[in-house]
């Protein structure tokens, strides 16, 4: 279901399932010259997919904080002993949650026009949170609204940090579930380099992906 909430002045669209792909919209898609990508058929495809991802945007993370930090394991929030703890109390489930939001975030605002467009949907599921849009974007656009969240919150975050020498366990347990959140946007935006021309554009239809050599 989607909700309409009344927000500056214009209408924002949240819902509690992600857009479903639409066989209409295919039909005339398809007819138009639009090429589907070939990407993972399920959520779960995807998901065993992208796992090599979690791992090197890890890997990507902890050699920023290790290279720029005097950072110690032994600092995080979770660490006890010759051991790692993980108590799942009211402040772990805040991180998870501004994890989410502010990952989401950070897709939104580099869509265009994305406070006035009537084609963007933000929502939340079991699975986690999403920001869908049905626009026509450029390559180079997809790709930016695909890494940002990584980028930004995953390499120059605790770049900063680790230069300010501010960086905490929280922080880290933060940086770090963005770095494995943002495998599913990594894969993306391999199948989105790897088979999409660089003066194409890229719309969705629901979980599907399609893109077509600018006329």
């Amino acid at each position: 279901m989607i909700y309409h909430i009344w927000i500056g002045g214009d209408f924002i669209k949240f819902s509690n399932k992600i857009p479903k792909f639409n066989e209409q919209t295919h039909t005339v898609l398809m007819n138009d010259g639009w090429m589907p990508l070939k990407e993972p058929k399920s959520l779960t495809n995807a998901m065993l997919l992208s796992m090599p991802f979690m791992v090197i945007n890890a890997l990507l993370s902890i050699g920023i904080i290790y290279f720029f930090s005097t950072f110690s394991i032994k600092q995080f929030t979770f660490f006890t002993g010759d051991s790692i703890s993980i108590t799942i109390d009211l402040s772990l489930i805040i991180v998870l949650l501004l994890v989410l939001i502010v990952h989401e975030f950070f897709h939104l605002i580099f869509i265009p026009n994305f406070l006035k467009s009537k084609d963007i949907i933000i929502g939340i599921t079991f699975l986690g949170a999403f920001v869908h849009t049905e626009q026509t974007l450029t390559k180079a656009r997809f790709i930016l609204i695909s890494v940002a969240p990584f980028l930004i919150l995953s390499i120059l975050f605790p770049l900063i940090l680790c230069i300010l020498g501010v960086l905490t366990g929280k922080m880290l347990f933060f940086i770090l579930i963005n770095s494995l959140g943002a495998s599913l946007d990594i894969l993306g935006l391999f199948l989105v380099l790897f088979q999409v021309p660089k003066k194409a554009v890229i719309k969705s239809n629901g979980t599907s992906t399609y893109w077509k050599l600018e006329s």
